[in-house]
């Protein structure tokens, strides 16, 4: 059957896949079907060049198109990573993160390792050592999650 279906089609078989798997790209972007798609793309750009030689057999053409979704999988990959190193703001969206090294006075005594500071208009969780109201702190880190920051007494 599967003989038949890529006997009938040639190597258009090959890129009908690959304009509908650029097609849900469009659809449902998510940079993976993209990869794929050029994949199979590529595979019908070669059995349009050797459609008639004996080895270029289905399984042959299936081979190659999971090989090349690897490669053009690992590929984009590697440039995405790439492109992602090079931001002019790297602080952006990590607010706790951009309060390290600001000073501030207690509004709530660290007790138990807990306490809050305010920080323009927003009170922020902290913790630290053991310190009363009132006190000035220096910001010297912040949680992953940007809902607590560590001080230090000044």
């Amino acid at each position: 059957m599967i003989d038949r279906i890529v006997s009938e089609l040639g190597p258009w078989n090959w890129m009908v896949l690959g304009i509908v798997l650029l097609v849900m790209e469009v659809v449902a972007p998510g940079v993976f079907m993209l990869w794929i798609g050029i994949a199979a793309l590529i595979v019908g750009a070669v059995s349009l060049a050797i459609w008639d030689a004996a080895f270029w057999t289905w399984q042959v053409q299936v081979l190659a198109f999971l090989v090349l979704a690897v490669i053009s999988a690992y590929v984009g990959r590697q440039i995405a990573v790439s492109r992602q190193g090079s931001v002019d703001q790297p602080l952006l969206n990590r607010r706790g993160a951009q309060m390290v090294g600001r000073t501030a006075t207690l509004a709530e005594p660290i007790k138990n390792g807990r306490g809050r500071i305010r920080l323009g208009d927003t009170l922020w969780r902290v913790s630290g050592p053991v310190l009363p109201v009132g006190a000035q702190v220096r910001v010297t880190g912040a949680a992953d999650t940007d809902l607590e920051l560590t001080v230090e007494a000044i």
